[in-house]
């Protein structure tokens, strides 16, 4: 993926396992929110091609992208349910109403995330994690097969954030496979199947001990991480600062 002749993505060739946790780590303008709009089919690529269970990401009407918080228009008037309800819009068709079937599908969906007695709220009045909580449950809607969320744990605190990282396991329950971009590599370490290390290209992607040491951090971050032998640490340990 080029914009204005410069590469925002070069060479990037992966593949995902059904119902797996993948976290997507970089620096700034690594390319992160740039691969999920790609994934997604919001961008077409210059080069190359996407599919997921063989088809283009426009045909495919199962992946539930979640924009940065930053991107929401949260003024919008629209309640918590009619956002959940979106994510049955391609089961629904163009100029069909909702039937009794998606209304199930949209009220399960709320009380799994436990916003169902926030259902009739306007979408600016919830949490950050309750907003992130409204996207989940639009993709369970939706019947998601794959879930992209760009940086959801920014700006919530420690409670939100455990909170959203629980419901993800309700997405692996239901074989929903899901990236999350992220800044924090402890977190990605410790709640992640596999990692992601990206800056235009993919410097690793494995299980997290193989993608996060000292080399491909180095080679991701550049000068802004620095590896150290500190003799206060457990022998044979690398750190990164």
């Amino acid at each position: 993926m080029r914009y204005n002749g410069r590469a925002a993505l070069d060479n990037v060739t992966f593949n995902l396992r059904v119902g797996e946790r993948v976290a997507v780590v970089g620096p700034n303008g690594a390319g992160k929110s740039t691969l999920f709009k790609v994934v997604s089919g919001v961008l077409q690529p210059n080069t190359g091609e996407v599919t997921i269970s063989g088809s283009q990401p426009l045909v495919h009407s199962c992946i539930a992208y979640v924009p940065q918080r930053s991107q929401v228009d949260w003024s919008f008037p629209v309640s918590v349910a009619d956002v959940v309800m979106m994510g049955r819009s391609a089961k629904l068709g163009p100029f069909n109403f909702p039937k009794k079937r998606d209304w199930d599908f949209v009220n399960h969906a709320l009380k799994t995330v436990d916003l169902e007695n926030l259902s009739a709220r306007q979408i600016s009045q919830l949490s950050g994690g309750q907003q992130q909580r409204m996207f989940i449950a639009r993709a369970l809607a939706q019947e998601a097969e794959l879930m992209l969320m760009d940086e959801p744990l920014t700006g919530l605190d420690t409670p939100a954030q455990e909170g959203l990282l629980d419901l993800l396991d309700t997405l692996r329950e239901q074989k929903v496979t899901v990236m999350v971009a992220t800044h924090d590599l402890d977190q990605a370490a410790k709640h992640f199947d596999r990692i992601m290390l990206l800056n235009k290209k993919i410097i690793s992607f494995g299980a997290p001990g193989e993608v996060l040491n000292a080399e491909n951090l180095l080679v991701a971050y550049g000068g802004r991480y620095k590896a150290v032998d500190d003799s206060c640490c457990e022998e044979g340990h690398d750190h990164v600062h």
